[in-house]
């Protein structure tokens, strides 16, 4: 199921016919309900592998569902109040089907959903979201919890207002969508407006070796595009982005993981750095171009 995709904007659109949702900060999650009795029920991550075993409670609670149902959203683990991304990976990365049962009991999961695709065998797709978005919540109220519609709404100042005050809750930021749009698959057909010191970097490169990467080497989607070296990586972020050179690279140390460039950091001077092609992705925190330097917040990768 190829899923919709948002373009980013820099401030709230307003215009008339326009709806908003909370972004929440998860991992994009389809769910599928098929006519199968026993196992009828598949979690599909944004890249289309498919992630069921890691979430055994959504896949539990999807079974109410009727057959023929396709919903799209975020699957996200609340903590302490807010929404919590690294509990998320955490989910995400269980190795087997025990760990997964823990953890679905010691970190359960929440699945916040913003559009359906399919319901009972139709396909929803060609219709306005304003009649996707009342079939939704018609469907998922009487459920509820762990499958929630996120809130929306169409009026620009409450809109507002949840931008300014709800990122104390683990919400990045808004989704804004036409309401009488059909459902953009596999286009930037809907709108994004995150928070401006928080965006998408390419990670062109890290220092250090692939098995204890220090920083990172970023092209900001803003500037001149000179790369830049990140601030140095917590303890969860280096085992990340070594795991992702590694499934890159099954073998470092080769000459495929051999340095070849350098880059001048502020401060730093010369500092060799491994190249990475194609790219990884980002999310960095960053209000300078020179100082200081970006924060990596997490790899955005898919499930």
């Amino acid at each position: 199921m190829t899923v919709a995709l948002a373009v980013a904007v820099r401030s709230l659109p307003r215009a008339p016919g326009l709806a908003y949702e909370p972004k929440f900060d998860g991992h994009r999650l389809v769910v599928i309900r098929t006519d199968r009795a026993v196992d009828g029920v598949i979690l599909q991550a944004r890249s289309g592998r498919i992630v069921t075993a890691a979430f055994p409670d959504l896949a539990a609670a999807a079974h109410h569902l009727p057959a023929g149902t396709v919903l799209d959203g975020e699957v996200v683990v609340w903590h302490a109040g807010r929404t919590d991304f690294a509990l998320v990976q955490r989910r995400a990365a269980a190795a087997s089907a025990a760990r997964a049962a823990v953890l679905a009991r010691t970190l359960p999961a929440s699945y916040a959903a913003f559009d359906v695709l399919e319901l009972a065998g139709l396909d929803l797709r060609s219709r306005p979201y304003e009649r996707r978005r009342t079939l939704l919540v018609d469907l998922l109220l009487p459920l509820g919890p762990p499958l929630q519609p996120v809130p929306m709404t169409t009026d620009p100042e409450l809109a507002e207002t949840w931008y300014e005050t709800l990122p104390a809750s683990g919400i990045e930021g808004l989704v804004v969508k036409r309401m009488d749009q059909s459902y953009p698959a596999g286009r930037r057909g809907w709108q994004k407006l995150r928070h401006t010191n928080v965006r998408d970097a390419a990670v062109v490169g890290y220092t250090g070796t692939a098995r204890r990467p220090l920083a990172l080497v970023l092209v900001l989607p803003v500037g001149d595009e000179t790369p830049l070296v990140s601030s140095p990586l917590t303890a969860p972020l280096r085992a990340e982005v070594a795991a992702a050179v590694a499934a890159r690279d099954p073998a470092p140390g080769t000459s495929r993981g051999a340095t070849s460039a350098t880059i001048t950091a502020i401060g730093l001077g010369e500092v060799p750095f491994h190249p990475l092609d194609p790219p990884l992705t980002a999310e960095v925190r960053h209000t300078s171009t020179r100082h200081p330097p970006p924060e990596v917040l997490r790899l955005r990768t898919d499930l």
